[in-house]
């Protein structure tokens, strides 16, 4: 259908006042995926992709799931719940709830399936309450939204906030706490003890996201809930097979009893065809070398520490970032499209990340650090980095406050 003329012009005007105010967004097509790759005869480093630990081209990960698609077949032609319940599925997911310490798990079609499907199943009534940190990622917020629960989002990493908001408004229903584990865009770590503390004191379930940690950070890569100094059991872990497994795909973790309630209450998963074999396949491929291989996670912090270090002494305020996501801030919209602009032509992706993702005046670079990243591409990169801020004299940009995800 051809839009009317009137509507035709509406959506020109809308358009127009986002690219006038350095918002308007824009697809380019790349030649391949990962940390590193080779454009036209020339060598990019794609510090905009969240291939973590360098497994989206990794042989034993593209075999395995050769191997699905060859016993598979392309699609799994169904919804789990009709005829796409493969017990490939199943194998996925018993490896899944070993590795995050969980006892099940639930395959979805994505990450942002995962978080709609958890939250509108556990709080999908009035009498229900969310409780969502300020800066949880947009899958979270729009969840929150979707589900028919009473909302409240506390500050950031405020506990005070949250136990006020806890004890200011008591639910007949049930009580769910959310929160990434790592928060996508300042690469800062949720107080995961305290909020299990809260939770439990407060007859809550606690819902964390490890979309960013899983791969990276506790015992073998299992996410920060199982850090040393953590060492949790959420009533839900979320994660994905899109980032540090190279994959694609979502999945929660939990008792066998909410894994039977999203079987039964979770749209995204009732209603939508289940991950195509060959992204199974490989995922459970990729859960198997992080067995193997449980140091990857600390090469990558190392790395992360690296590029830190070199920011910081090219002075900018990389505010509390902990891990493989490094924010560096810039201000403006349209500035940091600048910077973004330039530094693609030095073969640097580094996108520019604007409002609604992060608050005005707080657009950014938003910086992941990957296995396929050497030391000396990172402190090369830093230094084309101050050097190309410098000649936008924005140097010392306002921190991140808020945002929406």
């Amino acid at each position: 259908m051809i839009l009317p003329t009137a509507m035709s012009t509406e959506v020109g005007d809308e358009l127009d006042d986002l690219a006038a105010r350095g918002l308007l967004r824009g697809l380019r097509a790349l030649p391949a995926v990962g940390g590193r790759f080779r454009w036209d005869g020339r060598e990019y480093l794609n510090f905009s992709s969240n291939d973590y630990l360098n497994l989206s081209n990794d042989p034993r990960i593209k075999e395995a799931a050769r191997e699905g698609l060859e016993h598979w077949g392309c699609g799994a032609t169904a919804s789990r719940l009709m005829a796409g319940h493969l017990e490939l599925h199943e194998e996925l997911e018993e490896s899944l709830a070993e590795w995050v310490g969980q006892p099940s798990a639930l395959v979805f079609g994505s990450g942002y399936l995962t978080n709609l499907g958890v939250l509108t199943a556990l709080a999908g009534g009035r009498d229900d309450a969310i409780f969502s940190d300020k800066l949880n990622h947009a899958s979270i917020v729009d969840a929150a939204q979707l589900a028919r629960a009473a909302v409240h989002r506390y500050r950031h990493k405020d506990l005070d906030h949250l136990e006020r908001l806890l004890e200011k408004n008591p639910a007949r229903g049930r009580r769910v706490i959310v929160t990434d584990s790592v928060f996508s865009m300042d690469g800062d770590i949720a107080p995961l003890a305290e909020l299990d503390h809260l939770a439990g004191t407060h007859d809550a379930l606690l819902v964390v996201d490890e979309a960013h940690a899983i791969g990276v950070l506790g015992r073998d890569g299992g996410g920060a809930c199982r850090l040393p100094a953590i060492d949790i059991r959420p009533a839900v872990t979320v994660g994905t097979l899109g980032k540090s497994l190279g994959c694609y795909g979502g999945f929660a973790a939990c008792s066998h009893e909410l894994r039977d309630l999203l079987i039964n209450r979770a749209r995204g998963f009732i209603y939508s065809t289940a991950l195509p074999p060959a992204c199974v396949a490989g995922a459970l491929r990729g859960v198997e070398i992080l067995g193997e291989h449980p140091e990857l996670g600390e090469q990558l912090l190392r790395k992360s520490a690296r590029l830190r270090s070199a920011l910081s002494e090219q002075g900018f305020d990389l505010l509390d970032s902990a891990c493989q996501i490094v924010p560096v801030i810039i201000g403006e919209a349209e500035t940091a499209c600048r910077v973004s602009s330039d530094l693609f032509e030095l073969g640097v992706i580094a996108t520019a990340v604007r409002p609604p993702t992060v608050p005005p005046g707080a657009s950014r670079l938003r910086l992941s650090v990957t296995l396929a990243h050497e030391d000396n591409d990172l402190e090369r990169a830093a230094a084309w980095i101050g050097r190309e801020v410098r000649k936008q004299s924005v140097m010392g940009a306002p921190r991140s406050k808020s945002s929406d995800g």
